[in-house]
């Protein structure tokens, strides 16, 4: 049986309360009594899941060290993790070994990746070497660059900001530097605003009625959109076909018989459990502004590798994604091409020589949310190294 392990959006948010709770697990946190409902497309049907809350802080976790955070200690300590967790269950040490995630962690994943192979190099027992052989990003943050314009071109494609807003983001802003001059900040902020009253993270659905509390989107302008300010945005959930999701998950892990159940809070937090951990994000000390270095060794080393996008997503979205992409310079194998979920297009494809993009037709930041089906599908179809359907079936 194969294994995936699951390290869901960020940074600073909970895997269990999006990827296990809202999204791939087995059960699913529901509005009404019974709370939780069985998952038929849950990706335990392709593969042994184990989720894990990274870094400390999320979630449930916590450290009694102050740890410095960041990409590095992420990966460091996710690594560190891993080792002890197959020493613990050495079973499961032969099987073939997948990491997946969506959002920011397109830095979380291809760095792990990275980490599991410089130290498969130097271990000397079978122990200490992890089986990976692949890697699967969803709607991915991974190159600040191209990250940010395909975030701006796309709301003006989808009709969100004005031709002005648009022009004067296009005029005063370089993507490429490493912090933006106080008029591209302001005129980014005008595109801020539009996240106070839509759901960016699911351009076409309903925002949540009941009043329940979010993080702002607002940049503030002393932090010139730094790497630390972008963050804030993160802490920002999409809400899938229910827009409350967010809330009943919230409401779910805060119930003691829950936590009692799942052996968890036995420390007995001072704060309350929350699907994002604001602490997590002011503490984060060192972000990549680019993952494609990382990316093009993981192609080299002969990793499976596959990108895909939910095209209603204005977060990070697929238009951001394909520009990063052609940035990458890969060789093409076989061109913009429809994949088929049944008798319907669940999207596009692009083949390149080392790397797999998919999109996901109607499907918002968190793909297995809103469309659980083709997610199933096409995770059935990473782990068989199988093309999508290219007919309807």
């Amino acid at each position: 049986m194969k294994k995936i392990y699951q390290n869901f959006t960020g940074p600073g948010c909970s895997s269990i309360g999006f990827g296990e709770a809202q999204e791939i697990g087995p059960f699913l946190v529901r509005k009404n009594v019974p709370e939780l409902t069985l998952n038929k497309y849950a990706w335990n049907k392709a593969a042994n899941l184990l989720f894990l809350e990274a870094p400390a802080g999320v979630g449930f976790s916590y450290s009694n060290v102050t740890d410095v955070q960041g990409d590095n200690a992420t990966a460091l300590g996710s690594y560190s993790f891993l080792v002890k967790w197959f020493q613990r269950f050495p079973q499961y040490r032969s099987h073939e070994f997948y990491i997946a995630g969506e959002s920011y962690a397109g830095h979380y994943v291809p760095q792990l990746a990275n980490l599991i192979l410089e130290h498969n190099k130097k271990a000397e027992e079978q122990k200490y070497i992890i089986n990976l052989k692949g890697i699967m990003i969803g709607n991915a943050v991974m190159d600040y660059e191209t990250d940010t314009k395909g975030m701006v071109d796309y709301a003006w494609n989808h009709a969100v900001i004005s031709d002005t807003v648009y022009q004067n983001i296009k005029s005063s802003c370089n993507f490429s530097e490493l912090v933006p001059s106080k008029e591209c900040s302001e005129a980014l902020q005008r595109y801020y605003d539009v996240y106070q009253i839509i759901d960016m993270y699911s351009l076409y659905t309903q925002r949540c009625k009941k009043g329940f509390a979010s993080n702002s989107a607002k940049q503030s302008e002393e932090e010139g959109l730094t790497f630390i300010s972008k963050f804030e945005d993160f802490l920002k959930i999409p809400m899938g076909y229910d827009p409350c999701l967010k809330a009943y998950a919230t409401n779910y892990f805060n119930r003691r018989d829950v936590q009692d159940a799942l052996h968890a809070n036995i420390t007995r937090m001072a704060r309350p459990w929350s699907l994002c951990s604001s602490s997590v994000v002011k503490a984060w000390s060192n972000s990549e502004r680019s993952v494609l270095h990382i990316i093009r060794k993981l192609i080299d080393c002969g990793l499976r590798i596959w990108v895909f996008s939910g095209d209603t997503d204005g977060r990070v979205p697929v238009t951001s994604t394909r520009y990063t992409l052609n940035k990458l310079g890969l060789r093409i194998v076989e061109d913009w091409s429809p994949w088929y979920h049944h008798k319907q297009v669940g999207g596009w494809t692009i083949i390149y020589e080392g790397l797999t993009f998919v999109t996901v037709r109607g499907a918002g930041h968190q793909v297995p949310t809103f469309a659980p089906s083709q997610s199933l599908q096409m995770v059935e179809h990473f782990l068989a190294n199988k093309k999508l359907a290219s007919f309807p079936f």
